[in-house]
């Protein structure tokens, strides 16, 4: 068959590839114009061998790949994936189903049937909620605060859904001061602008002050939607979650939940009751490529009001051969796309290879890993540990002073011993680590930490 050799080469790069990851540079060799001159050219005129393809493609690209998936990546909280989920992966690619609709692939609807159910108990939400796979976390954000928008304004008495936003009742927006970005951008997407946000403030670790909150909500009636966080995108503090619920609760509002990548405390008996009372929210969103550690392309938006999701999202066509809802569940329902990846695949896997325990054991380990990290850098001189470790977030900054930070910041990224991202927090420039891979272990960390420091002496020597 003409795929087998292909595909055989392939699988053989790719184990040569993950098998190098322990000691390979983390960032990428090559420069912008070097791949470029690498990757262009004119568009082919005609036909080439598939392996020739993709013998060139790998010599080609290779040099501008950052060991994202390595044990001593630490940016952007990503995390590097399961090898069940790699594997199922390739299986989605394989079978390639349109996860759209039922008929597209009864396989790829059960499975994420399953897989949410799953998700839904690890992260202690309650029965009876609808959820949907996405893209990543902003467009669960979107699909979320799409629903939001939906309830709130039915409940001003306004169809949104025929009458669209002209005209439409004013909503508020009540949003921490230190919410992350896409929160606002799903805003924008919906119709949502910047005047309708309303910022609260937070504490000296970013988490919303309840009482603000109360005070803002008690000002004003009306159609509200209040949006809180599960994991500071800089520290990792978590929002009051509790007190929240019951003012929004007390106030009518909508409350959503950012918990990128806070959420998945919840698996933990170790972190979850920094989640005490996330479980009576209206919406949640996360994102499987962070801390169940999946590929890309993994994002959940879940809704404690299924009729209000699924009126802000389905949509019904004669030729779409759509599933009676009371025998099974077109996924189109549930996100904005029509057709897309089934991605249930590899969450499913993920889960079935480490079952709750092992997803516990893997959240804990990280945020195990992230207080050694951040020992290991306040023991040395000219560092400061600037946040309250709480979990995998560990901000550092060095000699006090910005230049230096940023400065050190850059000469670890060009040493690539390890990758990590600077970060600007209450004014101050940082080093933001987030620890959020399945195999980083304690000689990475120590070996990383050693490549800071060496990069941070000359800086700091010379304040």
């Amino acid at each position: 068959m003409a795929h087998e050799e292909l595909l055989r080469l392939t699988a053989d790069y790719a184990g040569q590839y993950l098998g190098s990851l322990s000691e390979r540079p983390v960032a990428a060799p090559a420069s912008i114009d070097e791949l470029r001159a690498a990757l262009s050219g004119p568009l082919p005129a005609g036909p080439s061998e598939p392996e020739q393809v993709i013998a060139e493609l790998i010599e080609a690209a290779e040099p501008g790949v950052v060991g994202t998936a390595a044990g001593r990546y630490f940016g952007f909280v990503i995390g590097g994936a399961l090898p069940a989920a790699v594997a199922a992966d390739w299986l989605t690619s394989t079978w390639d189903q349109n996860a759209g609709l039922v008929v597209g692939g009864p396989s790829a609807a059960v499975v994420e049937e399953v897989a949410l159910d799953w998700l839904r108990e690890l992260l202690g939400l309650p029965e009876g909620i609808s959820a949907g796979f996405v893209t990543g976390c902003q467009l669960a954000h979107v699909t979320c605060l799409a629903a939001a928008r939906h309830h709130v304004l039915a409940a001003a008495g306004w169809d949104l859904a025929r009458g669209g936003l002209q005209g439409a009742p004013r909503i508020r927006v009540l949003v921490g001061a230190e919410r992350h970005v896409t929160v606002d951008r799903a805003f924008r997407f919906l119709g949502l602008g910047s005047d309708q946000i309303e910022e609260v403030p937070v504490d000296g670790q970013g988490r919303m002050r309840a009482e603000a909150l109360e005070e803002a909500l008690a000002m004003a009636g009306g159609p509200t939607i209040v949006c809180a966080q599960a994991g500071n995108v800089n520290t990792g503090a978590f929002d009051p979650l509790d007190e929240i619920a019951d003012t929004a609760a007390g106030a009518g509002a909508w409350l959503h939940v950012d918990g990128a990548f806070g959420l998945w405390a919840a698996a933990s008996p170790r972190y979850r009751h920094l989640l005490a009372g996330s479980e009576r929210a209206d919406s949640w969103a996360t994102d499987g490529h962070k801390w169940l550690n999946v590929p890309y392309d993994s994002g959940i938006a879940f809704c404690a009001h299924p009729e209000s999701h699924r009126a802000a999202m389905s949509v019904r066509a004669a030729y779409l051969e759509q599933a009676d809802p009371d025998a099974a569940r077109d996924q189109m329902d549930w996100n904005p796309e029509f057709s897309r990846r089934a991605r249930g695949f590899p969450i499913y896997a993920a889960i079935r290879s480490l079952g709750r325990s092992g997803i516990a054991a893997m959240v804990e380990r990280c945020c195990d890993r992230a207080r050694q990290f951040a020992d290991l850098l306040d023991a040395a001189d000219g560092v400061e540990i600037l946040n309250d470790v709480i979990l995998n977030q560990v901000l550092v900054r060095f000699a006090d002073d910005d230049a230096t930070t940023q400065d050190v910041v850059r000469r670890v990224q060009e040493d690539g011993t390890c990758w990590l991202s600077g970060t600007t927090w209450h004014d101050l420039a940082a080093m933001r680590i987030s620890v959020s891979n399945w195999q980083t272990s304690p000689e990475d960390i120590e070996r990383s930490a050693a490549a800071i420091l060496a990069a941070a002496k000359p800086a700091v020597l010379a304040r």
